[in-house]
């Protein structure tokens, strides 16, 4: 890993270059006349603090930073960085940036509050998955807009939550709000990845990045819009924690035409469907239970009771079935799961290979013992010549839903939505936060905005879309939920 140097930046030394690329010395220079001139330009225009030309902006840098392909891998979020580090540059906000390798940029700033609270932390990832444009209806990198939806990778995972943060971070700035806590704005590399050279390896080598924090809003929770007009809220306080394995089988070698009883291939195909048979127990933990209650309101009358009762939904393997065809979101919740991600064997047709190799998913319930995990998966398995690597494997720490972070949020949705339930949700899915609840750091998940059932397909998958209604409405959102959290005289 090539690690870069740690660079503290302001309005009167920064230097473009040193966030950009190497290019021709004249380029070079032609940028940064241009860059250097831009407060000029923002101090003529005046930088409004109105909730609609907050808005207006929010939408328009939600186009810019789409346009951007920070895809991962390989992730190229040197240019999100500079692209932040340009708007702060206006601001005359100072702040820092520092690459964990190159290409792989991060950047954060810090406004002051009296220092009476612990800091709040606006945190969200530059990085997104890939998108294969032959299956999307418009270019994954144009943001197009069709019908008042804006169309991009990273529109709901996670670039407009990275725009609304950033829209209530200025407005704090613009219009010099007394806070009673520090506000960092902070925008990492590669969670999509793990995080190693994003939040994970700020963590590790910049903690005075974050230093003082003790809350965090993160990615993870948001508003489900059902077709019937209901809308539920979630607020991600945990999550099922990701152990993410390499199984390995060896064999001996030879000409595909003569094929031996005991090949690496055949040996690792019958470990595999051990394990892809193998039915993990299921169980309800403490968090789970507290989610499901919460959102048994809501649901079906199939499923309103159990949800109420969690344990009648793993008291019958058919029901249990039921759930994972009907709503495998929640039955990911009760259980460990592993899913068969891919293999590897021979790069010819008739070798048969000395090694086979594939590469597994398992998500674990928050409180499940790896150790204990990994000799029960070496037991299904049954085979001891196959070794396990682990790849990464994070903890699991649940975020109190007694915290001013979270009685704030609570209020702004009953403020906006005032007939939406809430529940403090636990996640399928890891995102960032787990490196900071390592640290004691109360985190949460959780966007302000209200998407249609049909449009959460997008997350990872085609047509990843948002209204401009709902960056609208979630920038307004965003602005009042950082001021009721940090803003002098806040709720506590």
């Amino acid at each position: 890993m090539a690690l870069g140097p740690r660079k503290r930046q302001n309005i009167r030394n920064f230097d473009p270059s040193s966030v950009m690329p190497r290019r021709a010395s004249a380029f070079r220079a032609a940028i940064i006349l241009s860059v250097s001139a831009m407060p000029v330009a923002a101090a003529a225009q005046r930088p409004a603090t109105s909730t609609a030309a907050l808005q207006t902006e929010a939408v328009q840098r939600t186009r810019e930073y789409l346009r951007i392909n920070t895809t991962n891998p390989p992730g190229n979020e040197a240019a999100t960085m500079q692209w932040f580090a340009h708007i702060l540059q206006q601001e005359g906000i100072p702040f820092d940036t520092a690459s964990s390798a190159p290409g792989r940029g991060n950047i954060w700033a810090r406004l002051e509050g009296n220092g009476s609270k612990p800091a709040l932390v606006l945190l969200h990832h530059m990085d997104v998955v890939p998108a294969d444009a032959k299956y999307w209806s418009t270019d994954p990198f144009a943001a197009t807009t069709k019908d008042s939806i804006i169309y991009g990778r990273g529109a709901l995972d996670t670039k407009t939550l990275g725009i609304m943060e950033l829209e209530a971070f200025l407005a704090l700035h613009r219009a010099h709000v007394p806070l009673d806590r520090d506000v960092i704005f902070m925008a990492t590399a590669d969670e999509e990845a793990g995080g190693e050279y994003g939040a994970g390896w700020v963590v590790s080598h910049h903690p005075e990045a974050f230093k003082g924090a003790g809350l965090l809003l993160n990615e993870g929770g948001g508003g489900d819009l059902e077709p019937d007009g209901r809308a539920q809220f979630s607020i991600e306080v945990t999550q099922k924690t990701p152990l993410w394995l390499e199984l390995t089988a060896t064999g001996k070698p030879g000409h595909g035409s003569t094929p031996g009883p005991a090949s690496a291939v055949n040996r690792l195909i019958r470990a595999l469907h051990r394990l892809q048979t193998y039915e993990f127990a299921p169980r309800v933990v403490p968090a789970v239970a507290t989610y499901l209650q919460a959102i048994a309101p809501a649901m079906s009358d199939k499923w309103r009771a159990g949800f109420a009762d969690p344990q009648q939904l793993i008291a019958d393997h058919n029901t249990l079935m039921e759930l994972q065809i009907e709503h495998p979101d929640v039955a990911g919740l009760l259980r460990n799961t592993c899913s068969i991600t891919m293999l590897q064997a021979s790069n010819k047709i008739n070798v048969i290979p000395p090694e086979a190799s594939a590469q597994i998913d398992c998500r674990l319930l928050p409180d499940q013992n790896h150790d204990a995990f990994l000799k029960e998966l070496a037991a299904a398995i049954n085979d001891p010549a196959i070794k396990i690597r682990t790849i990464i494997g994070f903890s699991a720490a649940v975020s109190s839903t007694d915290s001013p972070l979270y009685r704030a949020m609570v209020d702004e949705i009953h403020e906006n939505y005032p007939n939406a339930s809430i529940a403090p949700a636990v996640s399928t899915g890891f995102t960032d936060s787990h490196w900071f609840r390592d640290l004691g750091v109360a985190s949460y998940g959780f966007a302000p905005i209200l998407i249609p059932v049909a449009d959460e397909s997008g997350v990872h998958g085609n047509d990843e879309r948002l209204s401009i209604e709902n960056i609208r409405k979630g920038t307004a959102m965003m602005v009042d939920l950082v001021k009721r959290v940090a803003g002098a005289n806040a709720v506590p």
